[in-house]
């Protein structure tokens, strides 16, 4: 769990729950050139973005099958490095807060965010994409 020391002036946070109320498998892995959520840009650029790969786990590859020739996808992703706990934010780090729902924040309860990319191509169990946003995640599998 983050700290008080991660907080802007004004932000308030809540006890997250003890358990999940539900579950999902991780089918792949989202490679960026960024390590740290800090480093990545606010928006992501669908043309002059930098490449990234999202390579699926067997037995998932299957699925990409007829990808090829498309210009863009949706990808739905786990932004692991998200505080969970922030109900009220502070954006411009003025004390001056709002509710995490009214923001395009990272920071949210169940931080799932989707990005619509540019498909370069389909290598295989591979794409090759720009305009990713967040950092490269923590390794779950190999």
């Amino acid at each position: 769990m983050p700290d008080a020391s991660d907080l802007r002036p004004g932000e308030v946070t809540v006890a997250t729950p003890e358990a999940f109320d539900a579950g999902l498998w991780f089918i792949g892995r989202i490679e960026t050139p960024w390590a740290r959520r800090a480093d990545c840009p606010r928006r992501g650029d669908a043309e002059a973005g930098p490449l990234c790969r999202i390579t699926l786990f067997a037995p998932w590859a299957a699925g990409l099958a007829g990808l090829e020739g498309r210009a863009r996808v949706q990808v739905l992703y786990f932004m692991d490095q998200a505080r969970r706990d922030l109900v009220r934010q502070s954006p411009r780090r003025d004390g001056e807060t709002v509710g995490t729902f009214a923001l395009r924040s990272p920071v949210r309860p169940n931080p799932i965010a989707s990005s619509v990319v540019t498909l370069v191509a389909v290598e295989g169990d591979t794409l090759r994409c720009a305009r990713r946003c967040g950092p490269t995640p923590s390794p779950r599998r190999s």
